[in-house]
């Protein structure tokens, strides 16, 4: 997933559901010089997800844990 982030960030956005920032990162994907932000904003924006999933497994835990 991190490959298809570099290579073509749309799809990653598409493939998470992200419909309308896929669409925002393939207008910024076509220029030239828009690739590369495009890239780092689809890798940074994959790690946060990975991030996110993670800390709600924990929370999950901490509350399954108290009961």
């Amino acid at each position: 997933m991190t490959l298809i982030a570099i290579l073509l960030p749309w799809l990653s956005f598409f493939l998470r559901g992200k419909i309308f920032t896929g669409i925002l990162c393939l207008i910024l994907q076509i220029t030239i010089l828009g690739w590369i932000p495009a890239a780092a904003w689809a890798v940074i924006s994959l790690n946060n997800a990975r991030a996110d999933k993670r800390t709600d497994r924990i929370i999950k835990a901490m509350q399954k844990q108290q009961r």
